[in-house]
């Protein structure tokens, strides 16, 4: 084993599994360190990739050259465009996995990476000297060095789940927890929070009643996540929906006193956008019923998710209550739902390129940033490596603005808002999200990911290609003019420019296969489409632009590092804690922090000025 690298990965899980691979692949001697090989790129909750907003965060991470969208696309079992009926601001990808070749997928494509070894081993702690790191301690009294440090450990960090009144020590259901770092950090002054996510039971298929419940079929004519992805057939495994009824609520009211959430046995937060089914009923109380979805976890699998059921609750209460659904009379118990807690780092102690403030060379990705969810993680996890390779290279960090992508809300949010509960991306997030579509991330970020590096000539050669025809097909459209009696068959009393009958709604997605027929034979279908959307939404569109214009205008006044707000008597108590807190490196950024006023913006900027 060798034991001197450029840089050392903590963690096999989706934040760990793409920032493995981009340090390698970016030419950097690269480690990555699990408790057991088997569980890299374990989907430990839902076996799904995507969903509202997180199917953009998964577009983006393939323009940059990330894995994430080429595994689901080689995996997926039922692959879905969601919020079709709504405008494309909204529109957004998500497939169930096989999780068993989702997993195997990742696990190949690191052992096939050269410059990355895999390390079986428990990190317990980090070598730091004079606030550097410069390597990672392991249980067994080895040590590996390192340039740089990637921390990526999930729930792992004093993980401890919860099943009524059990507690045990553990990072997922059957995995040994990871104790040593975050005592470490605090004892450097990190501040160290706590957390809590859940995921629900387990339950053979054979015990499920299909004829009482609803067929969930994908799309049949399903769209990939990768732009690389050709010839794309995938498979079309139906999900099914169940509701829960009076009775399943009533016996969860029955056993509250029984549950660790309102026992006070769990500090730390939950999610408020997904939570366990006893906090649902309670702070919903109003709803007769919630939805269930029953996912197979891989192709013909014998073991379903039954999505929607998280729970903490008694082992005995969770068997009466699911078995109380009808479809579920009789549901086999292969695993019991548990919550887990864990520790993580407050985020406003990482800088925007995810290196902590406080240690050099040191990056926090994913969930110990307070975030929840693949997609979420694994975003951070490639940005931490693209930006620990150009920090050793001496380059400046990639740091992407909340008009670029949602990657760059995702982080800026996590540098300049309290994590109060684990995080996760909505579209609501995005203020320019007509400009973050999920179809147009290979347009917004091509520069970026040809200076990033990791994706191939021909394939930015193919997005400069449709950029280039879309900006060409705009002018077009607004030139070509469609006459009574035209190739699209609209019923037309006077000639009218395509565009014109774009905005009014006459000409949709449906048309554009005919009109490259007649008109544009030689250009691509994404850039008809592209062009599409840009002519269609263009008030909209340059609205958001002004408004970008402006934002930027705020993000361009730079806050020098290790400014003295101290020096500023007239700023308000609070707004000069969070500002001390947050560190922002921009006006724009200081402005997005809970707590501080416009008044106090406005006095930090004459202070700058002068």
């Amino acid at each position: 084993m060798e034991t001197h690298y450029d840089i050392i990965v903590v963690g096999g899980g989706h934040a760990g599994v793409e920032a493995a691979l981009a340090a390698a692949r970016l030419g950097k001697r690269t480690a990555l360190i699990t408790l057991e090989r088997s569980s890299i790129a374990r989907m430990s909750c839902n076996p799904s990739i995507g969903g509202l907003a997180k199917g953009h965060l998964v577009r983006e991470i393939d323009v940059l050259g990330g894995e994430m969208a080429k595994a689901i696309d080689a995996t997926g079992i039922q692959f879905k465009l969601l919020n079709r009926s709504k405008g494309r601001a909204v529109w957004s990808p998500r497939a169930q996995a096989d999780k068993r070749k989702y997993e195997a997928y990742m696990q190949a494509a690191l052992t096939a990476s050269p410059r990355l070894d895999i390390i079986e081993g428990d990190a317990r702690g980090l070598d730091i000297k004079e606030d550097t790191v410069r390597g990672v301690l392991l249980q067994d009294g080895s040590r590996l060095s390192g340039k740089a440090c990637i921390l990526t450990n999930g729930t792992f960090l004093r993980g401890k789940i919860h099943i009524g009144d059990v507690q045990i020590s553990a990072g997922r259901y059957g995995e040994l927890p990871s104790i040593g770092i975050s005592d470490q950090l605090r004892s450097l002054g990190f501040s160290v929070g706590r957390l809590k996510t859940g995921t629900p039971s387990r339950i053979t298929k054979r015990s499920i009643d299909f004829s009482r419940l609803e067929k969930q079929e994908g799309d049949p004519d399903p769209l990939p996540f990768s732009y690389a992805t050709t010839h794309f057939t995938p498979k079309n495994i139906p999900c099914w929906l169940a509701y829960t009824q009076d009775e399943t609520h009533r016996i969860l009211h029955s056993a509250l006193d029984r549950s660790p959430l309102y026992t006070g046995k769990i500090a730390g937060a939950g999610p408020r956008y997904c939570p366990s089914i006893e906090d649902k009923i309670v702070r919903f109380s109003e709803k007769p019923s919630h939805q269930l979805f029953l996912e197979p976890e891989w192709e013909g699998a014998s073991q379903w998710y039954v999505n929607g059921f998280s729970s903490s609750l008694p082992v005995d209460i969770q068997i009466r209550a699911l078995r109380s659904v009808p479809g579920l009379e009789r549901a086999e118990f292969i695993k019991i739902g548990y919550a887990i807690e864990y520790d993580f780092f407050p985020s406003h102690q990482i800088r925007r390129s995810l290196e902590t403030r406080a240690v050099s060379g040191l990056y926090f990705a994913g969930q110990v940033n307070g975030t929840s969810g693949y997609e979420e993680a694994a975003a951070q996890g490639l940005m931490a490596a693209v930006n620990a390779v150009r920090n050793l290279d001496g380059k400046n960090p990639v740091v992407m603005e909340r008009h670029e992508s949602y990657t760059g809300v995702l982080i800026d949010d996590l540098c300049s808002k309290e994590t109060s509960e684990p995080y996760r991306m909505f579209t609501s997030l995005a203020e320019f999200r007509l400009l973050l579509r999920w179809d147009n991330a290979h347009l917004r970020l091509l520069d970026i990911s040809r200076e990033i590096g990791l994706q191939p000539e021909a394939v930015l050669s193919r997005f400069e290609k449709v950029r280039r025809e879309t900006r060409e097909l705009v002018r077009a459209y607004e030139k070509q003019r469609l006459r009574p009696g035209n190739p699209l068959k609209l019923p037309l009393d006077r000639s009218a420019s395509l565009a014109l009958l774009m905005r009014q709604q006459k000409i949709d997605e449906n048309d554009l296969r005919k009109i490259r027929q007649a008109y544009f034979p030689d250009h691509d279908e994404d850039s008809l489409d592209q062009a599409f959307v840009l002519t269609k939404y263009s008030g909209y569109i340059e609205r958001q632009h002004k408004q970008v214009k402006k934002a930027r205008r705020l993000e361009a006044k730079r806050i020098p590092p290790g400014f003295n707000y101290d020096r500023i008597a007239s700023l308000s108590n609070e707004g000069r804690e969070k500002l001390k807190k947050f560190r922002p490196e921009t006006i724009g950024q200081a402005s997005r922090v809970r707590g501080i006023s416009p008044a106090d913006i406005q006095v930090l900027l004459i202070f700058l000025e002068k």
